[in-house]
């Protein structure tokens, strides 16, 4: 599915800031990750270079972030990679590129956050500072912040796939918790903001808890229950209710069964890209099987 044929060396990204940023062309390059969308190279210590490769959509994902993040990063309390130049398509290389801080930590997926009193208040407070009204012309969600009824299908058909695998002990029990969060009145407050995407691979851990957020490519505005799924996939056993203590305004019980349905919807899709990569096919990752199984447990228990 790659839309750039070019292949992604350290000398093409050293080529490409020596022709439009060479201030910042003598600095060591390595390659830090390969995305969905983007390739990741670090650039000395404190920066990074974001390249589209693998989706036709991801430049505008960069483009989005170039954007908008800037200005929310300085009201956010944990680190994220803001954006500090753009990278023009050209010859070399056909696709626009953005140059950012770089966030340390580890990704938790890897390293699971275990100090569970501070990472619930942490991420809380994170999200309580993201979540104000957007602006006219914030972007729209790609599936993400809307209602719930449009993932419908994709849930039912993402259980049944991993329940045919034998990785569902109880599928009855999550699709109950389904159904009630889908049966749940829809938001009727302002759009806000939203980061859309916090899979277990784009919040970074230190010493057991948060200290990074990546990965604002599905940045949008609408409902903030699909980012309140967060606690039941990132946060360890019986830190929820903290979370939804410390997060403010605190959330309605109609906003708490919407989060609990995105949250089934997360964990699916972590526990069949888990499964894919234990099974070594494209696009699979181990690590993420294993948060994606915790919180289904915590969701199915909490409902029982």
């Amino acid at each position: 599915m790659t839309t750039t044929e070019i292949e992604i060396t350290a000398e093409l990204v050293r080529d490409l800031l020596h022709d439009q940023h060479p201030d910042l062309a003598d600095r060591p390059v390595k390659l830090g990750a390969r995305g969905w969308d983007n390739q990741l190279w670090r650039l000395g210590d404190d920066l990074a270079v974001r390249l589209p490769w693998a989706t036709q959509t991801a430049d505008a994902l960069l483009l989005k972030e170039h954007a908008w993040l800037p200005a929310l990063a300085p009201h956010l309390p944990l680190p994220v990679p803001v954006p500090q130049r753009l990278g023009e398509p050209s010859a070399r290389f056909p696709r626009p590129w953005i140059v950012t801080t770089w966030v340390p930590g580890e990704p938790a997926d890897r390293a699971p956050a275990t100090r569970a009193a501070e990472a619930a208040d942490i991420l809380a407070a994170f999200l309580t500072a993201l979540h104000r009204p957007a602006p006219e012309g914030a972007p729209a969600g790609r599936g993400r912040g809307g209602p719930l009824a449009d993932h419908a299908e994709g849930v039912a058909n993402g259980l049944a796939s991993a329940t045919e695998m034998g990785l569902i002990p109880d599928p009855d029990a999550v699709r109950a918790v389904w159904e009630d969060a889908a049966a749940a009145p829809e938001w009727t407050g302002p759009a806000l903001w939203l980061h859309g995407d916090l899979h277990p691979a784009n919040i970074l851990t230190a010493d057991g808890t948060f200290c990074g957020v990546i990965d604002f490519g599905e940045l949008c505005a609408g409902d903030p229950a699909c980012d309140l799924a967060a606690p039941w996939v990132l946060l360890p056993d019986g830190a929820a209710d903290r979370f939804h203590a410390a997060y403010r305004p605190t959330p309605d019980a109609a906003t708490l069964r919407r989060a609990r349905g995105w949250a089934v919807m997360r964990a699916l899709g972590c526990i069949l890209i888990g499964e894919a990569g234990v099974r070594g096919r494209p696009g699979g990752k181990p690590t993420w099987g294993p948060p994606g199984h915790a919180a289904l447990r915590r969701l199915t228990a909490a409902a029982g």
